[in-house]
């Protein structure tokens, strides 16, 4: 039976496999697209999170520290920059000086005891420590997303698919400087 094909019948049964072949990858390459913008929501919706959280931060330092008007400055300024940026790798730079910009400010807090004991404060401390580490596990999730995508699209053959119909490899969420892999220092202690 497989002899009696003909080349006709051959030709029509390796399309309809290479059809089948780039339906599968195409489909794949959506799902993979997909899963990563849902990664980067969950990372951007972490980032929303703190960046609603500085201001607050900010408020209570700013009644204690009156004349600590730089450092408080140049948090709100490092949150708005962060909070402008469209492209990825912008926004990994620009949220990386925000927290170096948090690390100042708890550094600061450190010299006015009765701020370290303010409630707000010590309860906006906690909000940011649960930030930060949400804000790790969808950074983790993007990644891996971002990972498992780049992958399928590089791997041949299906790179020639995605070099055809203009898939690219995506950004990874990374940080800029090694202090910033770790959430801003908080201590709690009065």
């Amino acid at each position: 039976m497989l002899l009696a094909m003909g080349t006709t019948g051959w030709l029509i049964a390796i399309g309809v496999i290479v059809l089948l072949w780039v339906i599968v990858t195409f489909n794949a390459f959506v799902r993979l697209g997909n899963k990563v913008d849902e990664g980067f929501s969950g990372v951007d919706v972490q980032l929303k999170r703190r960046h609603d959280l500085v201001p607050n931060l900010v408020r209570v330092v700013k009644g204690y520290a009156k004349h600590e008007k730089e450092t408080l400055e140049g948090v709100i300024e490092a949150r708005n920059q962060a909070q402008a940026a469209d492209k990825i790798e912008d926004r990994s730079e620009r949220e990386s000086t925000l927290a170096g910009s948090l690390g100042k400010l708890f550094a600061l807090v450190e010299q006015y005891p009765d701020l370290k004991a303010d409630k707000n404060f010590r309860k906006l401390q906690e909000d940011l420590v649960e930030i930060e580490d949400a804000l790790q596990y969808a950074r983790r999730y993007y990644n891996g997303t971002v990972r498992d995508y780049n992958t399928r699209i590089q791997r041949f053959p299906a790179n020639v698919l995605a070099g055809l119909i203009g898939r690219k490899d995506r950004e990874f969420f990374q940080l800029e400087d090694d202090a910033e892999r770790h959430a801003p220092a908080v201590s709690l202690d009065s």
